[in-house]
């Protein structure tokens, strides 16, 4: 990873590391390690697993403090939803994770810059990196800028087909149903377009390299739209498509 992606890298995070090996080493995936016949341990697995753990604590702590009456039982299901695999992929698109993560030919040509598994996992590294680099404060900054923030939106990602069946089951007494409508990107990075609708009536469109995840995203944008959560990303877009 050259001098400047790293420099990219670090404005998108308002964060400077002053050991660029960790930032290196955050970045890059087991694949691009065996390639290049790297050190077995010079991959993100242990900054990972460090950066899962440093998560943990500080989610733990915010929902403590800002949900006082919440039972502990309510505070893992909320905490679980706010750093699951789905919303950590989300917050890493919304820093361009995938685009500096070093990965090897295989995992690149089968889409891995945009697998939830791949990006997710590197969000925790990150973490992981700016724990060593500087500590648990600087990395909490980290978490609350751009995996705590906007909670309310994110929290929509513990299982939307499941909230938009309730909520629409509860409003219309009508029940969601999704349909494929066509195909992005080449043959070995496939991406479903899944429309999620009542009868004709589309209530929101996603895309996933499977049409549960394709699903899935649509029931989201179909939640974000029924919330008309302000603030959203998808609200600009949507207004600027409509002028």
């Amino acid at each position: 990873m050259n001098q400047k992606n790293i420099e990219l890298f670090e404005k998108s995070i308002h964060y400077t590391f002053k050991n660029k090996n960790l930032i290196r080493q955050a970045l890059t995936h087991s694949s691009y390690a065996n390639e290049h016949r790297m050190n077995k341990l010079y991959n993100n697995e242990r900054l990972e697993f460090l950066g899962d753990a440093v998560l943990e604590i500080v989610s733990s702590d915010f929902l403590y403090r800002k949900f006082p009456k919440m039972q502990e039982g309510q505070l893992s299901k909320k905490r679980a939803s706010l750093v699951c695999e789905p919303t950590l992929a989300l917050c890493a698109r919304e820093i361009k994770l995938g685009s500096y993560l070093m990965l090897g030919k295989g995992e690149e040509a089968t889409g891995g810059r945009e697998r939830d598994s791949v990006v997710s996992d590197a969000m925790e590294a990150v973490i992981g990196a700016i724990y060593l680099d500087s500590g648990l404060e600087a990395a909490k900054n980290f978490i609350m800028s751009f995996i705590l923030n906007d909670i309310e939106r994110k929290e929509l990602f513990r299982d939307c087909k499941t909230i938009l069946q309730e909520e629409i089951q509860g409003k219309y007494h009508e029940t969601v149903t999704y349909e494929v409508t066509g195909y992005s990107g080449p043959e070995h990075n496939r991406q479903f377009i899944v429309q999620a609708k009542i009868g004709d009536r589309v209530l929101g469109e996603g895309c996933g390299r499977t049409k549960q995840a394709g699903g899935q995203d649509a029931a989201y944008h179909a939640l974000i739209a029924l919330h008309k959560i302000p603030g959203d990303p998808s609200d600009d877009k949507n207004q600027a498509q409509n002028h």
